[in-house]
């Protein structure tokens, strides 16, 4: 998988599917099916490490987890989020923060919003830098929003998103995620791009989905968003099992002879 499939995979209309991905385990289970790209997003700060929002994750962290998910699954293209406001500074420092999650080995990066952005964007796609864009709920500006909720439902903000997912292909981004956006602001905006466009809680027009894995295993019995399916009901098959090793050692039955060593 290449930024040059996203592209002829949109033109032969087919889906294009992404699962996040934060840790080497994962990343070796998914190295083995068919979904075609990771992100290691910054959505990690709260799934990984039990914080509220995405602000806390920063470059340090983010390319830890890059480089286990690429060691897991190397054969699947990973793309690496920009943390909050990494890319918000001078052109050198967010180059540094650019490079850091790039040798951490993201085969691209991903930043939020387009207002602020584009110069930046431009430089990191004429150095070589693949870049996916991201509009719609932007988690890095959750105070901004005043907090986790669909936007674009106003005519001006639907217009809004649609000139930054413009101004994102015309920088040279090679994809497009649209999170939490009415379903025809993004069947609109999927229609008058040439880039991929990746939906989360966007509806079915999009070109490809992307799910949190942990939200598709049904990891989280107490976040159940709209646009999330539980796949497998992961939290209680995983709690069945620990309960089923406990009662196995309690009853002696685990280990067995065959289970142990003898001189």
């Amino acid at each position: 998988m290449s930024i040059l499939n996203f592209k002829t995979k949109k033109q032969n209309g087919h889906k294009l599917s992404m699962l996040t991905c934060y840790d080497f385990w994962s990343a070796q289970l998914l190295n083995d099916t068919n979904v075609d790209a990771l992100l290691v997003g910054d959505s990690l700060a709260m799934v990984m490490h039990g914080h509220n929002s995405t602000i806390p994750a920063d470059c340090e962290l983010m390319a830890l987890h890059i480089q286990s998910v690429k060691k897991g699954a190397p054969k699947k293209f990973v793309v690496g989020d920009m943390p909050f406001l990494s890319n918000r500074k001078d052109l050198k420092t967010n180059m540094d923060n650019v490079e850091t999650i790039m040798r951490a080995g993201a085969e691209a990066i991903k930043i939020e919003g387009a207002l602020g952005n584009l110069e930046l964007i431009q430089h990191c796609v004429n150095s070589g830098v693949p870049v996916m864009g991201h509009l719609g709920l932007t988690p890095q500006f959750v105070h901004q929003l005043g907090g986790f909720k669909v936007q674009g439902k106003e005519k001006d903000k639907a217009e809004l998103i649609y000139n930054q997912a413009l101004m994102m292909q015309e920088s040279g981004c090679f994809s497009l995620v649209l999170e939490c956006v009415p379903t025809q602001l993004a069947e609109r905006i999927t229609k008058d791009l040439a880039i991929p466009t990746i939906g989360i809680g966007a509806g079915p027009h999009t070109d490809g989905q992307i799910l949190v894995l942990q939200d598709m295993l049904g990891m989280n019995t107490e976040f159940k968003p709209k646009f999330v399916r539980q796949f497998i009901q992961g939290h209680e098959i995983i709690k069945k099992a620990c309960n089923e090793y406990v009662e196995a050692v309690e009853s002696g039955d685990f280990p067995n002879i065959n289970e142990s060593y003898e001189v």
